[in-house]
């Protein structure tokens, strides 16, 4: 997870061994464009700037990296209860074995 503020700096992200796209403490405070590659920025971009105009609250994607992992992406808009922007949470995880189970588990 990631947390960018309305000023779209990054401000906290989890720091686990198993991260899918390693942060390193030198993030916090810098632009989250930075921390993108070059052909995400747009998207990135367009995500944010529809949280800032309140036109949108969630995005999510999902794709194959390296053909080995499925990845799924969550942005969320975080908001006070007017619906004042405060940034956005970033939420990534290797969704691989999910995609294997089948039929249900039930406790």
């Amino acid at each position: 997870m990631t947390f960018v503020d309305a000023a779209d700096q990054v401000r906290w992200y989890s720091d686990i061994p198993d991260r899918i796209f390693p942060r390193t403490k030198s993030v916090i405070g810098r632009s989250v464009y930075n921390c993108h590659p070059p052909k995400a920025q747009s998207k990135v971009k367009k995500i944010l700037t529809s949280f800032h105009e309140g036109t949108s609250d969630r995005e999510e994607f999902w794709f194959s990296l390296h053909g080995e992992h499925f990845i799924h992406l969550e942005y969320i808009a975080v908001r006070r209860e007017d619906g004042t922007y405060l940034g956005c949470l970033e939420v990534g995880q290797d969704a691989t074995y999910l995609r294997s189970l089948k039929d249900e588990k039930r406790r």
